[in-house]
């Protein structure tokens, strides 16, 4: 029996698919290619392996900070309760965030076998992936590494590419020669020719202990530093904090250049198993594009669309009808507060992350949230807004409260449209049903509370001369909140 602890690798902000894709909702927690989220599908298929050799112990999640509840909100929503969130401060790359998985694989000095996957990945045929992934645990179970190489179908300049030698072992896999990254368009169309060539997928199994002998001798200084941050790290049941001082000393690494790249001229052992499983890691509307169910004419739709005359184009409402007319290649996605058109045939995807980088630029905030905006509570979403006042639509989750609170440049007006809500008002604790309403003055102590076992509901009309996010101050928070500076209700 091979005890298997699975690290799903959650970071990252995914800014070639914005507008869908922001950094405060990255593409790993959209639902694009079924009726789940990219992670919640990184995780389903692991946890549905069935085979009698292998038992699938606690989920390892690395992610930001900033996604906790988003992180925690999807595992529910999957049933998964087996799982510890490791919480990182500040992004550094993947290699720190899978040495840190390995550090608490190993906490209980039991030595798992690690499954390392991003969050944001897509494959077509589950079934195959997980025999190649147990295939893959056999293999490490004495030992080495094994990277899973995805047969390669066209010239891709947007994946790193896998060279093997012929050899070939008990379970199907290869010694790796080398990595080549992001190659040129040349090289690209004739690696496809080459057997001996597969894409990267970033998906690899390794023991524990033994990743951490990989990491002290070939990436000494990351070793030390990720064992001063785990020395330091705080523990609330089922997460780990890290102090940001330690953490700002990890160098910024992705586990292919600090570690796999260097393997081949090692004496650690690497190999591949190459499988065609309809891998794609979804990281521009091309991808997604391809994934896709495609119509007779090779249009790929989401969403509220009508098309005229369209073929092999991607059309992605979130919301209001998109029609497109005359389109070939071009996709199309349209979000309440920003719309993108691109062409895909021609177009760079790298480009739209310089376009993001531009808004960044000019001090707008598309690039950072949409307006619909998560909370650990539920979400908003703000409707209108013009000078001296705001419209928002707030849901709050079941046994859900917003911070107890004030303002002190604003009043707002709350109006329940669906539920139950539990208001305190000044000291005062009102009941609000459907259709009744309050009213919260400027400087008035305050809170949003639901107790029900169903979603509330409400529309609130802020008014004001400041309506600014950061016009909170936190009184009691049971998300913790207290101290932060800027936040939303």
């Amino acid at each position: 029996m091979f005890k298997v602890s699975p690290v799903i690798l959650c970071g990252g902000s995914g800014t070639r698919l914005w507008p869908l894709s922001r950094a405060n909702f990255p593409k790993q927690f959209l639902t694009l290619s079924s009726e789940i989220s990219l992670f919640q599908e990184a995780i389903e298929r692991i946890n549905s392996i069935s085979d009698i050799s292998i038992e699938i112990g606690n989920f390892i999640i690395v992610t930001s900070e900033d996604y906790r509840y988003m992180v925690e909100d999807q595992l529910s929503e999957s049933g998964v309760t087996n799982a510890h969130i490791l919480l990182e401060p500040v992004g550094r790359n993947t290699c720190p965030a899978m040495t840190l998985a390995a550090l608490k694989a190993y906490e209980n000095h039991e030595d798992a076998i690690l499954i390392v996957t991003p969050a944001d990945h897509t494959v077509v045929n589950k079934e195959l992936f997980q025999t190649a992934l147990i295939d893959a645990v056999r293999v490490v179970s004495s030992g080495g590494i094994v990277i899973l190489g995805s047969k390669a179908l066209r010239p891709e300049t947007g994946f790193g590419y896998i060279e093997r030698e012929n050899s070939q072992g008990t379970n199907g896999e290869f010694k790796v020669k080398r990595f080549i990254e992001k190659p040129e368009i040349e090289n690209a169309r004739a690696f496809v020719k080459r057997d001996e060539f597969s894409w990267n997928s970033g998906i690899f199994v390794v023991k524990a202990a033994h990743w951490m002998e990989i990491v002290d001798e070939i990436a000494p200084l990351l070793k030390r530093c990720a064992d001063k941050v785990w020395i330091s790290r705080g523990v609330n049941l089922n997460q780990t904090s890290f102090e940001l001082r330690d953490f700002e000393e990890f160098e910024s690494l992705s586990v292919d250049y600090a570690i796999m790249e260097k393997l081949p001229e090692s004496d650690f052992s690497l190999n591949m198993l190459e499988v065609d499983v309809g891998w794609n890691d979804l990281g521009a509307w091309p991808a997604v594009w391809e994934v896709g169910a495609k119509d007779q004419h090779g249009n790929v739709e989401f969403g509220d669309t009508l098309t005229v005359d369209c073929s092999n184009s991607l059309i992605h409402s979130n919301g209001r009808l998109v029609c497109g007319v005359g389109l070939n290649g071009i996709a199309v996605i349209d979000t309440p507060d920003a719309t993108l058109v691109v062409d895909q045939r021609n177009g760079d995807s790298r480009n739209i992350s310089h376009l993001v980088k531009e808004l960044s630029k000019l001090n707008r905030d598309e690039h950072l949230v949409n307006r619909k905006v998560q909370r650990p509570w539920g979400w908003y979403d703000s409707v209108d807004e013009g000078p001296g006042f705001k419209v928002k639509r707030i849901q709050v989750k079941p046994g859900a409260s917003l911070s107890l609170q004030r303002h002190k440049h604003r009043a707002e007006h709350w109006v329940v449209v669906k539920g139950t809500a539990e208001v305190t008002n000044d000291g005062e604790v009102l009941v609000l049903e459907k259709n009744e309403s309050t009213y919260i003055p400027m400087g008035c102590i305050h809170r949003l509370r639901n107790t029900k076992d169903y979603p509330l509901e409400i529309i609130e009309v802020q008014s004001g001369a400041y309506l600014g996010e950061d016009d909170i101050e936190r009184l009691e928070d049971i998300y913790g909140r207290v101290d932060l500076e800027r936040s939303s209700s």
